[in-house]
């Protein structure tokens, strides 16, 4: 990989790295990472958007920074067996957006919020199911106990965030959906196939922490 790709982040000590993406995540968004969503909206989704928030985790394990992830149950309505972050809608008693991405968290994989420390926020992705996402970025100490939902988790798993953040990793795929063909990132990992909002959310994550290098 060439030099120049690599983050300053996976050259820091953990204590280190958690102030560096701090004060990453603490300016406006760069421009790079405006735009993702791509404007597309399924049958019946169009209208006004929903207020949504996930959780991106960053676990700080001895051997790297992990991204932890979940596998969404197939029997779901929307985006069954697709990969993504914990999160969901916000609803009207949450104190936030942060609040609403802690408690999707706690309840889908039973991630306390007592061991994620929020580090800030990533500019917006509205869905094609009409979902405005606000992700939120949080760092968690190990170690941690998570207890899937059955209902709406099939697997919880981690991946190397360095792995994630590599561009050689970052694909451009596409599909037909009806007549259009629709491009869109994907990272695939092992037998793992990060696609869709989760891996532009993903892509909206590197480009917030390369701006300024």
């Amino acid at each position: 990989m060439p030099a120049a790709a690599r983050l300053a982040l996976f050259d820091l000590a953990p204590a280190q790295q958690r102030d560096w993406l701090t004060r990453r995540l603490a300016g406006p968004a760069p421009s790079s990472a405006l735009g993702q969503s791509d404007g597309f909206r399924l049958p019946g989704r169009d209208g006004a958007v929903v207020p949504a928030a996930v959780l991106v985790p960053l676990v700080n394990r001895p051997q790297g920074l992990q991204l932890l992830l979940t596998q969404r149950s197939a029997n779901l309505p929307d985006h069954p067996g697709q990969i993504s972050f914990p999160g969901g809608r916000v609803d009207p008693e949450d104190a936030g957006f942060a609040a609403a991405a802690l408690r999707e968290a706690d309840e889908e994989i039973g991630l306390a919020s007592s061991h994620v420390e929020i580090l800030g926020e990533l500019a917006t992705y509205v869905t094609v199911t009409g979902f405005q996402v606000h992700p939120v970025v949080g760092w968690i100490e190990p170690p941690i106990d998570l207890k899937p939902d059955p209902v709406e988790v099939a697997d919880a798993f981690e991946v190397p965030l360095e792995f994630i953040l590599d561009p050689a990793h970052q694909e451009r795929h596409s599909r037909m959906l009806g007549t259009r063909q629709r491009e869109y990132w994907a990272i695939p990992w092992r037998e793992r196939y990060i696609w869709g909002a989760t891996a532009a959310m993903l892509m909206i994550l590197d480009r917030t922490l390369r701006a300024g290098d």
